[in-house]
């Protein structure tokens, strides 16, 4: 596949996904407004966490360096520091503590991500190499260990050991879900019950942390924790979705990343969930058979069984709903720029796929 060039196998995704959810092919709207509110709001916050997390992980081992300067160029967005951050400022303002734990929380992220591209031989993330297709698998388990050990080195410089047990408990968590995701793979009869358990444990799980962190360390009453920590939970699960969705029908050069990993590890997720709990016994039967033995082509032979359905459109609402949900969980606090800020992110998590 040419970099700058979609194939036809992408175009037909798209087309075919965006036909059953809605009829057109309006695209997605973009997230420019959205983080440029956020650099207006919390931008020299967020540039003070990145240096808290620089100097933390700062090395004189050369090999190490290397690593760690290759790795910032596919972070993203800073997604869950923005949300610990904004949630801090919606609860009541902004703490130094805020921004140690904004560092950690994204040293953690990274860390899943260097491991989940080990498990699922991904190549690229953010249009780069990632670091096991630049250096090796021995490397990467390695790497993600050292921000793992830093991350809670870091969590343990707070005045009190609470970030720390409840960090520790959210790591856990997010590992027992990606050890629940490896159990599944190639289960064709995985149900939806267990399918959000898994997304709620290795992706929910940290951003509802995020939720939780920024309310409690702004001293925000124990209703508004709660709240702020569904907020990040349903929003967890909205971009779950939209990135599974974005795995079938997304295109390299818009993603950046390895595209169809979820298929070449036989994950079941909700479109394909959807697709075999609704087709025809013939298209359930063919659908099967693709998922059994996948190869380069199953994404492209799955699309005329995609447009009999509504899978997709059924899995748009139900991420859809899941960031109303979100933004639900929002109406206790004041209004503010922070607050609509983070209703935006909600639409977002969900708009850039459907």
């Amino acid at each position: 596949m040419q970099d700058d060039v979609p194939s036809q196998m992408d175009r037909e995704l798209v087309t075919a996904a965006a036909v059953s959810m809605n009829g057109s092919t309006k695209p997605a709207a973009d997230g420019m407004s959205v983080l440029a509110a956020v650099d207006q709001a919390i931008g020299a916050e967020l540039l003070d966490a990145e240096q808290i997390l620089a100097d933390e992980l700062r090395s004189e081992n050369p090999y190490v360096c290397d690593i760690l300067e290759h790795s910032t160029r596919f972070r993203g967005k800073r997604l869950r520091p923005m949300l610990l951050l904004l949630s801090a400022k919606a609860c009541g303002g902004i703490r130094q503590d805020h921004k140690v734990l904004s560092a950690v929380v994204e040293m953690i992220h990274l860390a899943t991500l260097v491991h989940d591209d080990v498990l699922d031989d991904a190549e690229t993330r953010r249009h780069v190499a990632t670091v096991n297709s630049r250096w090796n698998n021995e490397t990467s388990v390695l790497f993600g260990d050292y921000l793992f050990t830093h991350s809670f080195h870091l969590a343990s410089s707070l005045e009190t050991t609470y970030a720390c047990r409840r960090i520790g408990r959210s790591t856990n968590i997010v590992c027992e879900g990606e050890l629940s995701q490896i159990k599944e793979r190639g289960n064709l009869d995985l149900s939806e019950e267990t399918y959000f358990r898994i997304i709620d444990g290795k992706t929910a799980e940290l951003t509802a942390l995020c939720g939780h962190l920024g309310a409690k360390y702004a001293q925000a009453d124990d209703a508004v924790t709660v709240a702020m920590e569904q907020y990040g939970r349903s929003l967890g699960l909205a971009f779950q979705i939209a990135d599974d969705v974005l795995d079938l029908m997304g295109t390299e050069k818009k993603t950046g990343k390895t595209l169809g990993s979820d298929l070449d590890k036989q994950k079941l997720t909700l479109p394909l969930i959807r697709l075999l709990a609704t087709a025809s016994e013939a298209d359930g039967a063919d659908v099967r058979r693709l998922l059994s033995a996948p190869d380069e082509t199953t994404r492209q032979q799955l699309v005329p069984y995609f447009e009999r359905s509504d899978a997709f459109e059924y899995t748009s609402k139900r991420a859809q709903g899941l960031a109303a949900e979100a933004r639900r969980q929002l109406d206790g606090l004041p209004n503010t720029t922070a607050k609509r800020i983070l209703s935006d992110i909600a639409d977002f998590a969900v708009q850039r796929t459907f």
